[in-house]
């Protein structure tokens, strides 16, 4: 899954990219508003964290000029609590909020279920046939055996599982899966289909010759 974040405090902004990335996210960063919104406009991200106070441009416009084209589900980072301000935010287009200080396990858990809210799921484990999906543990079981997954094919598994039954792009795929600093080798998805099948199964994820991939 890729994310964006647009925080304009340094530390912090390295800070929540190593912690997403140690958690098997794909990464991009914006240092402004004006840096941000063009991010956000331009690539197709799986959740935005969003910081309120930014140079350039603010949160709440930002949010504003975003939602006329985009529909990314976003979470606002703010150190405003009032509930004027919360509800500013949510009558903006935010779709949730965490108010600074904030713990970083509370921030994935909410990254979480923005994502998985999106697809239209609603719980956090997805059945597909013989194979179970637990979205909040990262647990991908197997005739109710865990399976050991990389990061990588862990996120593979979840994307198209959260779009079962349709058909995926590789294009679209690259742009869920890898951030925009990583220089991939064009056959890595390939490796990563091979690998997840070997260890779900041969017909866990089915070729769309000439399309892309999808789990039935």
């Amino acid at each position: 899954m890729r994310l964006l974040v647009i925080e304009d405090e340094d530390d912090l902004r390295a800070s929540l990219a190593l912690a997403l990335r140690d958690s098997g996210y794909a990464v991009d960063l914006a240092a402004d508003g004006g840096e941000g919104l063009y991010k956000a406009g331009n690539s197709d991200y799986d959740a935005i964290v969003l910081d309120v106070m930014l140079p350039r441009l603010d949160g709440w416009e930002l949010l504003r000029q975003l939602r006329l084209t985009r529909q990314t589900p976003v979470l606002l980072l703010t150190a405003r609590d009032a509930p004027k301000d919360r509800v500013r935010g949510l009558d903006t287009g935010a779709d949730d909020y965490l108010v600074k200080p904030f713990n970083l396990d509370e921030l994935r858990a909410r990254l979480r279920a923005l994502i998985r809210r999106t697809a239209g799921r609603a719980g956090n484990v997805i059945v597909i046939g013989t194979v179970a999906l637990d979205t909040a543990a990262r647990m991908v079981r197997r005739d109710g055996r865990p399976v050991a997954l990389t990061a990588r094919e862990y996120f593979l598994v979840e994307y198209l599982a959260l779009h079962q039954g349709q058909v995926v792009t590789r294009t679209a795929l690259y742009e869920h899966l890898f951030d925009e600093d990583d220089n991939t080798f064009s056959n890595l998805l390939d490796v990563h289909v091979s690998n997840v099948r070997k260890k779900l199964g041969a017909e866990f994820i089915v070729t769309d010759r000439g399309h892309g991939y999808r789990i039935p």
